[in-house]
């Protein structure tokens, strides 16, 4: 076979790379200070936790013979009874039935594109936005609305017509900032007006430093239509900032209804997420999540203040930067004129500094928006403060040079 381009499906030309798993190979060489990355810290995984869960598991044979055989579609029962637990814990009271497990919050996203989209329907997604939710969506090949972080600039009728808005709310990818109480309320009026869904990606919200818990859009909403059953918000959830990534255990919420049909997605793509992993995390979170939390929010509090105090001393007059409170992200804004990408290209090049432009985060041809080519991304959840320090001077000089 000479040209395997021509038997690619039209789906795979709005397929491109992330610029984020593009870096991560870089990660061995460690002579570069990754201040893009955003990976959770394995120093601080729950390692004696999940060692003696196994210990457990394999010393019940009844126990080890479950969790080798394939699970369930929907999700290993015991844990989604848990996670609805959680669930209701937050305000969105609801049952196992609401819950699909999924490999990881990112097998979700993909799975509520396939659900919701087909070629040409109109998605609207926050801008900028997740890289992840972007090529999820990508292979449904939507056309993308652009939802400002500005709730001042929001438009109705710019979004009649989408299937769902997308939103991180809670110390978003990339910004790092949040959605205000009043905003999430806004967008469940939006959801009202437009007839559209929302999909709430809720990888961060416990990992807020500072400040109050503002209830999620899900919740927000079980209280305004009286239970999840009529909720417009389709919510995702993950462990993957809390215990560790490579369970790849995530979870969507949402009216049974929307889960069954879900399932059926589930049951075509991979049949099941893996028992084994569903089993150690639902040992571990049952009495070792809080602590856990506990430990991510400390360490990434003192980062974070790091990289902001660094920011304060090293960048050049002209350069603005969010604040957040929680998360793991600080966006950038150059002055006018200087290209975040070219930026990005010369700090890995001549600095031997890894950040990522922003431009990468917003999506391709959206229809009211344009990217903001002067922004770019830092990280600092693998970042101790002397590293910190030492890259943010570096990319302060380079830009003073411009």
């Amino acid at each position: 076979m000479d040209d395997w381009g021509a038997l690619y499906a039209r789906r795979m030309q709005s397929m491109i790379p992330s610029d984020i798993r593009e870096k991560m190979k870089l990660l061995d060489q460690a002579q570069i200070i990754h201040l893009g990355g955003g990976l959770p810290d394995p120093d601080i995984f729950p390692y004696d936790p999940l060692a003696e869960a196994s210990a457990r598991l394999w010393a019940d044979r009844s126990r080890a013979r479950t969790a080798l055989q394939y699970a369930p579609s929907e999700g290993y029962f015991p844990l989604r009874t848990w996670i609805a637990g959680y669930m209701t814990r937050r305000g969105v009271a609801c049952e196992a039935d609401n819950i699909l497990i999924t490999n990881g919050s990112q097998q979700g996203l993909d799975f509520l594109g396939k659900l919701l989209l087909s070629p040409g329907d109109k998605a609207a997604v926050e801008v900028p936005s997740f890289i992840g939710a972007l090529r999820a969506f990508d292979a449904y090949e939507p056309k993308y609305l652009g939802l400002p972080e500005d709730s001042a600039d929001w438009d109705m009728h710019a979004l009649a017509g989408a299937k769902f808005c997308y939103v991180g709310p809670d110390f978003r990818n990339p910004t790092g900032t949040c959605l205000s109480r009043k905003d999430r309320i806004g967008l469940l009026d939006l959801a009202d007006d437009t007839g559209m869904a929302i999909l709430e990606d809720g990888c961060y919200e416990q990992l807020r430093y500072e400040g109050e818990d503002i209830p999620s859009i899900a919740a927000l909403a079980v209280q305004r239509y009286g239970g999840i059953e009529r909720s417009p918000v389709l919510h995702t959830g993950t462990f993957s900032k809390t215990i560790a990534p490579s369970l790849r255990v995530g979870w969507i919420a949402g009216p049974r209804d929307v889960i069954r049909r879900l399932t059926l997605i589930k049951q075509a793509s991979d049949l099941a997420t893996s028992a084994l992993n569903q089993m150690l995390l639902l040992d571990v979170v049952q009495d070792h999540l809080e602590a856990s939390i506990d430990t991510a929010r400390s360490v990434y509090r003192e980062r974070c203040g790091s990289m902001l105090d660094a920011m304060e001393r090293f960048m050049p007059r002209g350069v603005s930067w969010t604040r957040p409170q929680g998360g793991l992200y600080v966006w950038a804004e150059l002055p006018d004129g200087m290209d975040g990408r070219a930026l990005a290209s010369r700090a890995l090049l001549e600095r031997s500094v890894s950040i990522i432009s922003g431009a990468a985060f917003y999506p391709a041809g959206a229809i009211n928006v344009a990217p903001k080519t002067n922004t770019f991304r830092l990280s600092f959840s693998m970042i101790p403060a002397p590293t910190a320090r030492e890259g943010i001077e570096r990319l302060g000089n380079l830009i003073l040079e411009g």
